[in-house]
């Protein structure tokens, strides 16, 4: 078959066209993902939590019923499994200083979730994983030195002279952030393959219940663990098949809202307190956020349901809000309502599993498919994370 290009379309067949990436611009030419065994369907949470942390208290199973009901979660998956509590008893004791054995079983979880998770990338990538020239790690679930990007280096059997990267503790734009950072990395080094990975596992912030930390409970609803994968590159080889290109990206935190999302690290794992006025917050400032991005696309007639949209799913608040402010088309936000779905909040993961399910999404619409879209994530700071995204995927 002979192909033809112009004006950034590959013609493929009378009947099929699809777009090709600027040259030298980023895009996404693999992406894979991973789960601990441990399924957790939202229907049985409620019991087994209670019982894990032998709880029996009215009020607080009322309220975590209702948030099972609220947070449109259907099946997350875990680390915690009733094996490592018959061993580690200390983690559901109020007051127990336990940072110790929450990083032995994270510190190996992150990295063997992220390794299958890169395993699966690769495969997809189909090219020798010596081509990987550079590594993005991100994990807000583990705390050593060296870190996990080190591990999973050796895992991978990537080449000693590969070049680190490691962002922690960024919460949950952190898979946003790795997407910008591996772009600068892709875009300023001819010939680069970046294997951007996120992992995440809630056993540092796992605690037993308590009326005083209502947060506790909202993330018991809410959160699960991960790993996800992603390799980006510039200029695809024809061997490559590229899905995405990372147009523009930026990055804005709001002054004055530190607080609003706080997080510490104590002896007994990770004290999160969430203020309530986050999706307010939020609401408030994305509209000049996405307008600053789309400026980027060179079309100043495009409106917002003109574009296809990869929200990180922090939860339904915020998207609901998010919807309504932007007078977004119900289906716009639909890979972000799935992704929360069927995993949960998997904090830096999630946007790459929203990702995976635009990806389908504009697979299935073919050539009447959207160019342009925006991925979005939101997290302590409070900071935004925004990045222009180009559709290359074709029927």
């Amino acid at each position: 078959m002979s192909n033809s290009r112009m004006n950034g379309v590959e013609k493929l067949s009378s009947k099929s066209t699809r777009r090709v990436a600027n040259a030298g611009k980023a895009t996404l030419l693999a992406l894979g993902k991973a789960f601990p065994s441990q399924v957790v369907p939202q229907e049985n949470l409620v019991e087994g939590f209670l019982r894990d942390t032998k709880c029996d208290d009215a009020f607080i199973k009322e309220k975590l019923e209702h948030l099972c009901k609220t947070t449109t979660v259907k099946t997350r998956y875990t680390v915690l499994t009733r094996e490592i509590l018959a061993k580690y008893p200390e983690l559901t004791t109020e007051g127990s200083p336990t940072i110790k054995q929450r990083l032995e079983i994270a510190n190996e979880a992150v990295v063997e979730m992220a390794l299958e998770a890169s395993l699966g990338c690769i495969k997809e990538w189909g090219r020798p994983v010596e081509d990987i020239t550079h590594i993005v790690y991100v994990s807000s679930s583990e705390i050593r030195l060296p870190g996990g990007d080190l591990y999973l280096s050796a895992k991978l059997g990537l080449r000693n002279d590969v070049n680190r990267v490691m962002l922690y503790f960024l919460g949950c734009y952190g898979g946003v952030t790795g997407l910008r950072v591996a772009k600068d990395i892709a875009e300023n080094n001819p010939g680069s393959r970046v294997l951007l990975t996120t992992s995440e596992t809630t056993i540092l912030g796992f605690r037993p219940p308590n009326k005083a930390r209502p947060y506790d409970l909202v993330g018991a609803a809410l959160f699960g663990d991960g790993a996800a994968a992603v390799i980006i590159g510039a200029d695809p080889r024809e061997c490559e098949a590229p899905f995405m290109e990372l147009h523009y990206a930026v990055q804005q935190f709001l002054p004055g809202t530190q607080n609003v999302i706080d997080g510490r690290l104590t002896e007994e794992g990770i004290n999160f307190k969430l203020g309530r006025d986050l999706p307010q917050k939020i609401e408030e400032n994305i509209e000049e956020f996405c307008k600053k991005l789309m400026g980027k696309a060179g079309d100043e007639s495009m409106e917002f349901n003109d574009m296809f949209w990869a929200v990180h799913p922090g939860g339904p608040a915020i998207l609901n809000r998010l919807e309504t402010k932007l007078k977004l088309e119900k289906e716009k936000l639909e890979s972000s309502r799935r992704a929360l779905v069927d995993y949960g909040n998997v904090s830096s993961n999630t946007i790459l599993y929203v990702m995976e399910y635009m990806r389908d999404e504009l697979k299935k619409k073919g050539d009447a498919a959207q160019e342009w879209g925006l991925g979005l994530a939101f997290g302590p700071g409070i900071t935004f994370e925004g990045l222009l995204i180009r559709s290359l995927t074709s029927s």
